[in-house]
C-alpha cells in the first residue's frame, strides 16, 4: 500500500485516513484516480479542495462526488462520482462495496464495530484487484460468477456456525473472524503460523480467480503441473488432512501446512501470499525501505510492484526483507511477522501466479 499525501498542507495519509490530522478536512479515497482527497462539502455533493503542492499543475479536478453509502456508518472512506447529487454505480455504492451481497444485523452494535472492520480489510484486498487490474464482475452485470462477499453473523440459536469460504463466486467470511480474540483462540487452536481477516479475504479470493483465470484457460495444465489436480476428491483431502496432519518435509514444497491439503489450498495459499509481497513491497517502496546487512540479506525496494514484469525481482527484494522485519519484531519481543519460508518450488509457484495476474495489465508499465 503506497502513502498519500494531502493536497492541501502536505500531510501523509494512510490508505484508512478519515480526516487529515494536520489541517483537519474531510478526506476520501477515489478509486478511480487512486487518489486520497481533502474535500468540503457544497451542498449535496462533495468538492476536492484546491491542490496547492508542488504536482497542482498536474492535478485534474474530479468534479461532484459522493461518499460511499456505508460511509454514513463509517464503514466505508471510498468515494463515487455523481451527476450533481446523483451518485453513478449500484445505489451510490463505491467500487469496493458494490460487490457486497450480505451484511450482518446492523441494528446490533457488536456486528457494526466487527463489520466495520471487515469492510476495512475488503478494500485492502480490493485495493489490491483495481492495481492489477483483475476482472470484477459485478453482482448484476450478467457474468456468470460474479464476485460476491457475504459477511455472516453466526445465529446464537443454532449449533451451526459460520464457515469462511468460497462457492462459486461467492464468497463468505464469518464476522467472528473480526474479532481478534476469537480469531488468535482459533489460530492457536489449529496451530496456524499466521491467521488475519485480511489473509482470510486474499486466501479466499484466490479461489475465485482460480475460476476465473486458470479453471477455462490455456494455463490449466501448467497450474496442474505445479499445484497438482485439482480434480482430487476435495473431501477426502480434507479429512485426511485433519486427521494426519502435513506430509512430512512439507517445508520443502508448501508455502504453509494447510496449502498441503488439495491442489486448491495449495494455489489459493501461494495467491495469498502473492497478495501479501506485491502491498508490502509497494508500502517498503514509499517508505523508502533498504536492507543492506550483507549479501544475503540484501534489498532495494524502488519498483512498483503491482506493475512489475520480473517475479525473481520481487521475491528477491521479498525474502531479505522479511527477514529483516522478522528480526526487528523479535527485538520487540513479538513473533515473526512473516513466518514463513519461501523454498524454490513455492518461489517456481509465485512466479506462476505472477506472470498469470500480469496477463490483467492493458498497459504494463515496467
Amino acid at each position: 500500500m503506497k502513502l498519500f499525501h494531502c493536497q492541501c498542507c502536505g500531510e501523509i495519509l494512510y490508505f484508512e485516513n478519515t480526516v487529515c490530522l494536520k489541517c483537519g478536512h474531510m478526506l476520501g479515497y477515489l478509486p478511480d484516480e487512486d487518489r486520497m482527497l481533502a474535500v468540503q462539502a457544497d451542498g449535496p455533493v462533495w468538492r476536492a479542495l484546491p491542490d496547492t503542492s508542488a504536482q497542482a499543475d498536474q492535478a485534474t479536478d474530479p468534479g461532484p462526488l459522493r461518499f460511499c453509502r456505508n460511509w454514513e456508518r463509517s464503514a466505508c472512506n471510498w468515494m463515487v462520482p455523481c451527476d450533481e447529487g446523483e451518485p453513478t454505480g449500484p445505489a451510490g455504492y463505491c467500487l469496493a462495496c458494490q460487490h457486497n451481497r450480505t451484511v450482518p444485523d446492523l441494528s446490533t452494535p457488536d456486528h457494526v464495530t466487527l463489520w466495520t472492520k471487515m469492510e476495512a480489510a475488503k478494500r485492502r484486498l480490493m485495493y489490491s484487484v483495481l492495481r492489477l487490474d483483475l476482472p470484477r464482475p459485478l453482482p448484476d452485470s450478467g457474468h456468470p460468477q460474479p464476485l460476491v462477499f457475504e459477511f455472516l453473523a453466526d445465529d446464537p440459536g443454532s449449533p451451526d456456525k459460520v464457515l469462511t469460504g468460497h462457492d462459486d463466486g461467492v464468497i463468505t467470511i464469518a464476522l467472528i473472524e473480526a474479532d481478534d480474540a476469537a480469531r488468535e483462540e482459533r489460530r492457536s487452536q489449529m496451530g496456524e503460523a499466521y491467521r488475519t481477516l485480511l489473509g482470510h479475504f486474499r486466501h479466499e479470493v484466490g479461489h475465485y480467480y482460480w475460476d476465473l483465470l486458470v479453471r477455462d484457460s490455456d494455463a490449466l495444465d501448467a497450474c496442474r503441473a505445479l499445484f497438482g489436480d485439482e480434480r482430487a476428491d476435495y473431501a477426502e483431502a480434507m479429512q485426511r488432512h485433519y486427521q494426519m496432519g502435513a506430509p512430512e518435509g512439507w517445508e520443502n514444497r508448501f508455502v504453509s501446512a494447510y496449502a498441503t491439503m488439495h491442489p486448491w489450498e495449495d494455489w489459493a495459499e501461494t495467491w495469498a501470499h502473492y497478495l501479501h509481497m506485491v502491498d508490502t513491497l509497494e508500502t517498503a517502496a514509499a517508505l523508502g525501505l533498504r536492507v543492506n546487512a550483507g549479501q544475503a540479506l540484501a534489498a532495494r525496494v524502488d519498483t512498483d510492484p503491482y506493475h512489475s514484469r520480473d517475479a525473481g525481482q520481487l521475491i528477491g527484494n521479498w525474502v531479505p526483507l522479511t527477514l529483516a522485519l522478522n528480526s526487528l519484531n523479535r527485538s520487540m519481543g513479538q513473533s515473526d511477522l512473516y513466518p514463513f519460508s519461501l523454498p524454490a518450488d513455492v518461489q517456481t509457484k509465485l512466479s506462476f501466479v505472477h506472470d498469470l495476474v500480469q496477463r490483467c495489465h492493458p498497459d504494463p508499465l515496467a
